[in-house]
């Protein structure tokens, strides 16, 4: 159930972000979102937070310590959204 989530998870990053010339089989779930990882920026994580509200119903803060966990890999999203998920 996990695999499943965490590759629409993948999926969702690469429109959410209009990320050309990158697969969910490019993305290895367990690397880091941000810097020497998939080289996310602050821009992106804001596009992702609003995208993640809409479409899970998640309620994200963006200043707590919690969201850079949740933010810290595709595999860590994924159990996010697994455990909070209201659509």
């Amino acid at each position: 159930m996990l695999d499943k989530l965490i590759h629409e998870i993948k999926v969702f990053i690469i429109e959410t972000l209009d990320l050309e010339d990158i697969s969910p089989e490019d993305i290895d779930a367990d690397a880091a979102l941000f810097g020497d990882g998939l080289g996310l920026d602050s821009i992106d994580s804001l596009e992702l937070g609003v995208g993640l509200q809409k479409r899970y119903g998640l309620k994200i803060s963006a200043e707590s310590e919690e969201t850079r966990r949740v933010f810290s890999s595709v595999r860590a999203l994924a159990e996010y959204v697994a455990a909070h998920r209201v659509n």
